[in-house]
């Protein structure tokens, strides 16, 4: 293959597989999905480990340098779809337990912990307990109340000494699989993300629109003023085969010679039917580009992408001009693909 038009071997060889720090900063002011993703097996890893007494995975955390106090709150409020708003509406925990302790059993064996704040009314919206967005990307150190929540998300349904609301005694399974691996893998990703109202707000749009947002960013570094970026854009007489709409490209690039170039961004770390279809799309689009005398272009990457949609990757690099990924050397790799077709230079 030339060093443009790649198969999704060589594509490997690049893929960063999870989200840029970049992206991840700017996604966090929408959903708290990327970081969750990016942290999901360090928390699992704690799950599987802290099997010792109801307390080792504080210090489990407290050793750990990827995932804070708040993040692995908001990981359990995930799992156990149980969220800020959710909490927030529970009456206070007095009601149903005396004295505020709460007696359970872990491992055949009998605990009890004492809440320090919960037990009284009091705020557990994710802001109260550091877990939206901004706060989760600071990094907060569990303060009493966070524990507090990180302990009944555990055990609230081991509870001997109380009837707790249903959803406390459905929903706050975690603590009963602590150390157990297989069937913490069988739970997690089962339910993880998938289940949960909570990553309700992730939608797909508003994360492609970040990664749209990064790859015309970067181009624009490496293209001169002269060239146009246009986002959400089309190709003069490139139209849909079967409705003869214009056909949109998540990026457009116009060369000062007036020279197109249809750009497809698909960045995926969990598995997305999207790029399927712009897979069976690609052999039509790319036969309606070219006979426009134009070019189109695929971004492609994320672990979703390059290691469970195979099939479909080979395809978009079979109908793709260039093909790279989401590092910015392969975004200046693009740029340099476009500037030598604009140079007269073809791969």
């Amino acid at each position: 293959m030339s060093k443009y038009k790649r198969t999704i071997e060589e594509l490997r060889k690049s893929a960063i597989l999870q989200w840029p720090d970049s992206i991840l900063n700017q996604a966090n002011d929408i959903s708290t999905l990327p970081l969750l993703i990016k942290t999901q097996d360090n928390f699992i890893s704690i799950l599987k480990s802290a099997s010792k007494n109801p307390h080792s995975w504080k210090i489990a955390i407290d050793n750990s340098k990827e995932l804070s106090g708040s993040l692995f709150l908001k990981h359990l409020m995930v799992l156990s779809d149980l969220g800020g708003e959710a909490l927030n509406k529970l009456p206070p925990l007095n009601q149903y337990i005396s004295n505020s302790e709460m007696n359970f059993e872990m491992n055949n064996e009998l605990h009890s912990y004492k809440f320090k704040e919960i037990g009284e009314k009091c705020t557990l919206t994710n802001n109260a307990l550091n877990v939206d967005g901004k706060n989760l990307t600071n990094g907060f150190d569990l303060n009493a109340r966070g524990y507090d929540v990180c302990m009944l998300l555990l055990f609230g349904s081991q509870t001997i000494n109380a009837t707790l609301p249903t959803e406390i005694d459905e929903k706050c399974i975690i603590g009963g699989l602590l150390g157990k691996a297989t069937d913490i893998d069988t739970f997690v990703k089962q339910r993880y993300l998938h289940v949960s109202r909570q990553t309700g707000g992730a939608k797909a749009a508003s994360l492609g629109n970040i990664s749209q947002k990064y790859v015309s960013d970067l181009l624009r570094k490496y293209l001169q003023d002269n060239w146009s970026v246009i986002p959400e854009s089309s190709i003069p007489g490139v139209f849909h085969s079967i409705d003869r709409n214009e056909t949109k490209f998540d990026i457009v690039l116009i060369s000062p010679k007036d020279q197109y170039f249809g750009i497809e961004v698909s960045f995926q770390v969990t598995t997305n039917s999207t790029i399927e279809r712009k897979a069976r799309e690609s052999a039509s689009n790319m036969q309606s580009v070219h006979k426009t005398g134009n070019k189109i272009c695929y971004v492609i990457d994320g672990a979703g992408n390059i290691n469970i949609r195979e099939k479909a990757v080979s395809t978009l690099c079979k109908h793709s001009d260039c093909t790279v990924t989401m590092s910015e050397p392969e975004i200046k790799h693009l740029a340099d693909y476009c500037i030598s077709i604009y140079n007269g230079i073809t791969n």
